[in-house]
């Protein structure tokens, strides 16, 4: 017998990874972009091809996201599908303003809200939420101290190599970097859908136990680079450029800042923004010069759209957790 909810819900929770390849692959390519180190088709061809790769790295934020954010057994489907609906609304609205949000806090928070309509408050799992706050601290204080650090030290230390001959090199670095802040990006965001298809399957009785299967993982990091070949340009211009105007040297700073804390919170299990992680490393690496080479104002519009994700995803999924409640 087809279960036609199983199948609405998969659809939705592919939906979200292409939405997250969409909206989370600038951040992996807006510095080499922005820094003209490579075009941006080639970028974008870049990022699909490392989230696809690094999807498959590690197994652990799959399972955090998947049995450790809520109690699998007080859920079901219309909660998973309801957290699903509010990442592609939420995601998909902050695209077209040209803010980065984060899928991940999207997620999270959408998946509790639902779970509270569906199960009530015992069903968050205290020791997965302490990974998720693990994964807040590492994306903010390593990612910006992280990017200020590595930018001050180039400054520093290469400070009387010729601008010209500096260039080059650090224009070769800033696309391996990004090569990696793809990867990295495939290892902590891939990993989160992959985890709550897994859920679904489990739900729904079409796995025993909670196994990460070879084929979901192909599925969705290919699904994922779908969505990141089609690109968020006003993403990109954003943070890009609009943010901070960084040099090579500090693209190059940021990224691989960035890819370090990532790569570190996906070895902890720790499902962090990658959004935030990236952002703030630009930030930290373009105050490196001074306060002033950074334009507040758009960082003012990042914050803001940081603080709404939790409470705006988390009501939206508890909201359609009802409707589909009364529906289904």
């Amino acid at each position: 017998m087809v279960n036609y909810s199983l199948i609405l819900v998969l659809g939705l929770i592919l939906a979200s990874e292409f939405v997250n390849g969409w909206t989370d692959a600038p951040n992996t390519i807006a510095t080499v972009i922005s820094t003209k180190a490579m075009k941006p088709k080639a970028a974008v061809v870049m990022a699909m091809i490392g989230n696809i790769i690094g999807a498959f790295y590690g197994r652990e934020v799959a399972r955090t996201i998947g049995t450790g954010i809520v109690k699998p057994e007080a859920i079901n489907l219309v909660t998973v599908g309801a957290a699903m609906v509010g990442i592609v609304i939420w995601a998909t609205a902050a695209s077209f303003l040209g803010l980065p949000t984060s899928e991940s806090h999207a997620l999270i928070a959408g998946l509790a809200g639902a779970s509270l309509a569906t199960a009530g408050p015992g069903v968050l799992i205290l020791a997965g939420w302490k990974k998720v706050f693990i994964g807040l601290i590492v994306s903010l204080l390593f990612g910006s101290g992280g990017g200020f650090g590595t930018a001050w030290f180039i400054r520093t230390f290469f400070a009387d190599v010729p601008q010209e001959k500096s260039k080059r090199v650090f224009n070769v670095l800033q696309i391996i970097a990004a090569g990696g802040m793809a990867i990295s990006h495939g290892s902590n965001d891939g990993q989160k859908f992959i985890g709550i298809f897994t859920l679904a399957l489990v739900l729904a009785g079409f796995l025993p136990a909670f196994q990460i299967q070879p084929w979901v993982i192909i599925l969705c990091s290919l699904i994922m680079g779908v969505g990141t070949s089609v690109g968020g340009w006003r993403i990109i211009e954003k943070i890009g450029t609009k943010m901070v105007k960084l040099e090579p040297d500090q693209g190059f700073a940021a990224q691989s800042a960035a890819t370090a804390a990532i790569l570190f919170a996906t070895s902890l299990g720790a499902p962090l923004s990658t959004t935030h992680t990236i952002n703030s490393a630009i930030m930290g690496a373009g105050a490196s010069q001074g306060s002033s080479a950074v334009n507040w104002g758009v960082v003012t519009e990042l914050v803001i759209a940081w603080l709404l994700t939790f409470p705006v995803c988390g009501a939206i999924g508890f909201m359609t957790a009802l409707l589909f409640s009364c529906l289904l």
